[in-house]
């Protein structure tokens, strides 16, 4: 009997039924009810439930150009920002304290950080807002790379004239001794091409047809001369003269004066 109830109990452990024992005398007494716990031990956290991680502050934008950087890419953000009207000086290629102001004012006006250092945000806006700026907007108040000197230009001392670059080398023996921005003609009145050579300077010139000053003059071809143009100096290429070649650093005609013999030879090409 004993066993009996002892394998009795192993099975309603084992199922949660209700059992009766029964008493001394062999009556049955009443229910005793055992409870089988559903979990005996806790769940396993296999699979832990993953925890957030804090995401990284995102990085500021790369610095592209600053103030006091220098280059073609320079050249060209300001002649972008002369076409949406934040710059009116230049290009120069120099990333001066007006490229800084101007950037600034771009900047502002889009909800952009106020820094003047243009940076790939702003670099991207911006183009966004403006076109490909051509090869004159570029250098629009000179510093064109003067390209390679004619052949004619290679011996002797010569006034070396490139349309192409829009510069003027002082060539003595093939050595560059000097390099300046020039302006020519405009299409009614173009600067004649060809080789010449230096006939006439006049340091104080004024012409008789146009009555304008004409100072540093070196006539060259009939009344065309190499020499100082104020309005060059002041406009660029937006304008253009009646057939001479202009030169708007004073400074360096100067100099170029000083040293040009009458004789010297001046070829004029493309």
């Amino acid at each position: 009997m004993g066993r009996s109830f002892a394998a009795l109990l192993v099975l309603a452990l084992a199922c949660g039924c209700t059992v009766q024992t029964a008493d001394g005398d062999g009556k049955r007494g009443l229910p005793v009810r055992i409870e089988v716990p559903e979990h005996s031990t806790p769940p396993a956290d296999d699979d832990p439930k993953p925890t957030a991680t804090p995401s990284a502050p995102s990085a500021a934008p790369a610095v592209l150009w600053s103030r006091g950087d220098s280059g073609r890419d320079v050249r060209e953000l300001q002649a972008r920002l002369r076409q949406v009207a934040w710059l009116f000086d230049g290009p120069t290629g120099s990333y001066d304290d007006l490229t800084e102001r101007a950037v600034k004012g771009f900047q502002g006006k889009r909800g952009l950080p106020r820094t003047g250092r243009t940076d790939t945000v702003t670099w991207k806006r911006l183009k966004a807002m403006t076109r490909e700026p051509g090869k004159w907007e570029l250098y629009l108040m000179g510093g064109q790379p003067a390209d390679a000197p004619d052949a004619r230009c290679l011996t002797g001392r010569v006034l070396c004239i490139s349309k192409s670059s829009r510069t003027l080398r002082w060539m003595v023996d093939g050595r560059t001794v000097m390099t300046v921005p020039v302006r020519f003609g405009s299409v009614g009145t173009p600067t004649r091409e060809g080789v010449f050579s230096v006939y006439w300077k006049s340091r104080h010139h004024v012409s008789t047809l146009y009555d304008s000053p004409m100072p540093y003059a070196m006539f060259f071809s009939g009344g065309q001369a190499v020499h100082y143009s104020a309005d060059f100096a002041a406009h660029g290429y937006a304008g253009g003269s009646h057939g001479c070649v202009n030169v708007r650093d004073e400074a360096a005609i100067a100099d170029l004066f000083a040293q040009v013999r009458n004789g010297d030879k001046v070829v004029v090409h493309w």
